[in-house]
């Protein structure tokens, strides 16, 4: 159980890794249903880029992670959306991707929102 004096932030940064997890057990399930063709394992291997890239931003809390990380979700949105319609082998997993992917995007969102710095707050120098 949730404590109720737990900062929001909190509660989104474990959201944020949670569906994170998610999206990656998607993937995999998605990767062990298709076809065992070499030409799998490439496609295997493209789809657990975009899903490693923000790991290290997202684990040391940096906000410009998650902010370009809502950029890495675009690819499994596609992917999703694409082998629910056309492969009905995969069409579970692909579903499970396109919700995950979904429930990312908002958690990266709403930790950015509850991480926002305050409006009377000292302005970062430019360059």
């Amino acid at each position: 159980m949730v404590a109720a004096s737990e900062p929001v932030h909190l509660l989104a940064r474990r959201w944020v890794l949670g569906t994170w997890v998610l999206l990656g057990l998607g993937v995999g399930a998605a990767v062990l249903l298709s076809s065992a063709s070499p030409a799998s394992a490439l496609v295997a291997t493209g789809l657990f880029i975009p899903w490693l890239l923000p790991l290290r931003g997202l684990l040391r809390c940096d906000r410009r992670t998650h902010a370009w990380a809502t950029l890495c979700v675009a690819p499994y949105f596609v992917y999703g959306v694409t082998e629910t319609v056309a492969n009905p082998a995969v069409r579970l997993a692909a579903a499970a991707i396109l919700f995950a992917s979904l429930a990312h995007f908002i958690a990266l969102v709403v930790y950015l929102r509850t991480t926002r710095p305050q409006a009377g707050g000292q302005a970062e120098p430019s360059p």
